[in-house]
């Protein structure tokens, strides 16, 4: 049997993942951060934004959705008061926007990262920090990065509550050390007995 849940410290607070399949090939421990309350994103902000303050961060940049709390807090944390959403979602005001492809582990379908050319001027030749909830595959920092760095962006520091197993390593080559997470978390597959194992390579 596929474990039900998964315990991991992110951060100082401990917390149990529900552990839910893809495919019959995968399965992940999902951390859904709309849904972890206020205090725990508060705290995690705070300990995240510890992590990447050193780099002298002048605004963080996240991927919707589940980023956005992330941001939020961060930002918060770090005595800024802006911070640039890079949607995935058409919205009214991105008719124009700056596109760049992406793929996540969790979508099913090839996407877009929408960023309004509105904001170009609160990123171009800033220093940013790009944080999000989860880096997996590596595909929607990868893209963030791309997107960013193509309106003058200078990101200094990458910064995330979970990275899940290590593919995003390779995905994010030299970039990899930029990443600051909170704790890490395996992907799990079938075990060919009924179960699942943890892989921390994938």
């Amino acid at each position: 049997m596929s474990p039900s849940t998964y315990p991991v410290s992110i951060g100082s607070q401990r917390v149990e993942l529900p552990v839910v399949s893809l495919s019959s090939e995968l399965a992940l421990a999902l951390l859904i951060t709309v849904d972890m309350g206020v205090q725990f994103m508060h705290r995690a902000g705070e300990e995240l934004a510890r992590l990447i303050a050193p780099h002298d961060i002048e605004i963080v940049a996240t991927v919707a959705t589940m980023g956005i709390p992330v941001a939020i807090d961060v930002t918060r944390a770090l005595g800024l008061d802006q911070y640039v959403i890079l949607h995935k979602t058409p919205k009214i005001h991105l008719a124009d926007a700056v596109s760049e492809p992406v793929r996540s582990i969790t979508t099913d379908a090839h996407q877009r990262l929408l960023f309004d050319r509105v904001r170009i001027p609160d990123v171009a030749g800033r220093r940013v920090a790009i944080v999000d909830d989860v880096i997996s595959t590596g595909a929607s920092t990868g893209a963030a990065l791309r997107l960013l760095r193509s309106i003058g962006a200078d990101v200094v520091a990458i910064g995330t509550l979970v990275t899940e197993g290590s593919q995003w390593r390779g995905a994010l080559g030299e970039d990899s050390s930029r990443v600051h997470a909170l704790a890490s978390i395996p992907l799990f597959r079938p075990d060919g007995d009924g179960g699942f194992v943890e892989d921390w390579v994938g």
